[in-house]
């Protein structure tokens, strides 16, 4: 009987051990499937992040292709004789690309433009007369440094209204800096951008390749002299039409002279149905070593790529 008892206890606590092994070869099993999850979740998303990053040097690649292509035209044109808008088509690697430009001359430099010519922009995107004015007062306010010794009249409009900010006192760095200028009404900022510009450095605006609506604010500009000068502008020969040619009489913010700063216009299309475009300021500085630089860099829309620039 002692001999049976102790076989059944040895046969127990062999059952016993055995179990406890299998539960933990389960669980290291467990554990095994767990981290194989895990690792092919890091795996895919690697690889994702991988996919996503060589696109994203692609894209790069492309526009940056786009912008050496521009500057390369524009500075291989003597200068007195360099285009001041263009256009071209090109296949790189698989994609097509499409570029437009046009000089920064084309909008209105809120750092130079005269108050008149700001306040006939305002009055263009509908502001009424005297509102127009009082716009263009600020945006002058914004750039201008106070004078010492005297009161800072400016200032104070921006702590009555309860700002925490100041304007500027200097030239505007960036035409986003519009959203900051006491008193404008956020949907003409956002009528008046595609309009305005920080990069030209000109009081005037090229007259041949301004938007309607950037020569309808031209000092005393109307309507019936509006049609008549996008009329003659349509026959234009570049580099040989003066503004008074086109307006008809003198002008004093109204030029056909170009800016050493381009709005460059990238839009490329790749064979799989993918679409980039991005909108990049340059500057020609005509320096061998560094013929451009790269002044502001933006994505575009679908819309805004092929066919133009806005």
């Amino acid at each position: 009987m002692r001999r049976i008892r102790a076989l059944r206890t040895s046969d127990s606590s062999a059952r016993s051990e055995h179990g406890f092994v299998i539960v933990v070869v389960l669980w290291i099993l467990m554990t095994l499937a767990a981290l194989a999850t895990t690792y092919a979740a890091y795996v895919g998303n690697s690889a994702l992040s991988l996919a996503a990053n060589d696109a994203t040097i692609e894209t790069d690649a492309l526009i940056s292709a786009g912008i050496e292509l521009t500057a390369y035209q524009l500075n291989a044109a003597p200068k007195d004789r360099r285009p001041t808008r263009g256009q071209f088509r090109t296949r790189i690697g698989n994609a097509d690309l499409t570029v437009n430009y046009v000089s920064e001359a084309a909008r209105i430099d809120l750092n130079a433009a005269p108050k008149p010519l700001l306040a006939g922009l305002f009055s263009v995107l509908g502001a009424a007369g005297a509102e127009a004015d009082r716009y263009a007062d600020r945006i002058v306010g914004w750039r201008t440094a106070p004078k010492q010794g005297a009161a800072d009249n400016e200032s104070s409009l921006y702590r009555s209204a309860g700002l925490s900010y100041g304007p500027r006192g200097g030239p505007f760095a960036h035409t986003n800096e519009l959203w900051l200028v006491q008193g404008l009404p956020p949907a003409l900022v956002e009528r008046a951008l595609p309009f305005v510009t920080v990069y030209s450095g000109l009081a005037s605006v090229n007259i041949v390749d301004a938007p309607p609506e950037v020569i309808a604010a031209l000092p005393d500009m109307t309507p019936d002299k509006l049609d008549g000068v996008l009329d003659r502008r349509e026959m234009a020969r570049p580099g040989q039409t003066s503004a008074n040619d086109i307006l008809g009489s003198a002008q004093s913010s109204a030029s056909t002279q170009g800016s050493n700063a381009f709005r460059v216009d990238v839009g490329a299309r790749y064979d799989d149905g993918r679409w980039t475009a991005a909108e990049v300021v340059i500057f020609l500085s005509g320096d061998d070593d560094q013929p451009y630089r790269v002044l502001a860099w933006g994505e575009l829309p679908e819309r805004a790529g092929i066919g133009g620039m806005r």
